[in-house]
């Protein structure tokens, strides 16, 4: 396909298009001669795939271009360019390792994966920004007085396995490798926010059958 079908069955404007191209966020079209190039549906894909970064996820242009370094590296194993794509996303700041609910909340993120028999994510724990999202989410209860413990968390990480196994097999049905790893990328920046809102939906109509509408 020609730039201006690339362009209408994207939605994307050619002016954003060349834009891409030029940043190194889409790959080059088949040069047909000086002034035209051809793209084909990995180019689309491709497209709506950077779209949904910056759009949908307000990724600036370095940090997407970082991802698709990721996605793009088939010298990793299916592993490692999930978890470096993903990683690549923003995350949270490093917590302060010398605040006393920091490293409390260490030692409670250590006990769940002790608990739950995480052995793999305790191996990544030194470098994953998950674990580190955990720790910074459990020392902010307890410097507020509340305490969100191993005990209590362990029913919410199995019930959060279960939504990552659902994720990888949803993952395996693409049909390449590439897409695959995609696919992964869209889930952390759009199937979040859904399942967010599944869960809010869920404790509404939980509250609502328990106590009433008054």
């Amino acid at each position: 396909m020609r730039l201006a079908e690339l362009s209408e069955r994207s939605g994307v404007p050619i002016a954003t298009i060349k834009y891409y191209l030029r940043e190194g966020l889409l790959a080059p079209g088949r040069q047909i001669n000086a002034r035209t190039a051809e793209y084909d549906e990995e180019h689309l894909r491709r497209l709506r795939l950077v779209r949904a970064m910056i759009q949908v996820g307000r990724l600036p242009v370095a940090t997407v271009r970082e991802v698709l370094g990721h996605v793009d590296d088939d010298s990793l194993g299916r592993a490692l360019r999930l978890g470096a794509a993903v990683w690549a996303l923003p995350q949270v700041p490093e917590p302060d390792e010398d605040d006393e609910y920091v490293r409390a909340a260490h030692q409670e993120a250590a006990a769940l994966l002790d608990r739950l028999g995480w052995e793999n994510a305790k191996r990544l724990s030194t470098i994953s920004p998950a674990y580190r999202s955990l720790v910074v989410a459990v020392a902010a209860f307890r410097r507020l007085g509340y305490g969100f413990g191993a005990e209590l968390l362990v029913p919410y990480a199995e019930l959060m396995y279960r939504t990552a196994v659902l994720d990888l097999d949803n993952m395996e049905t693409q049909p390449s490798e590439e897409e695959r790893i995609e696919w992964a990328i869209l889930g952390a920046i759009i199937n979040e926010p859904i399942l967010q809102s599944l869960h809010r939906l869920a404790q509404e109509e939980e509250t609502t059958r328990r106590y009433g509408f008054e």
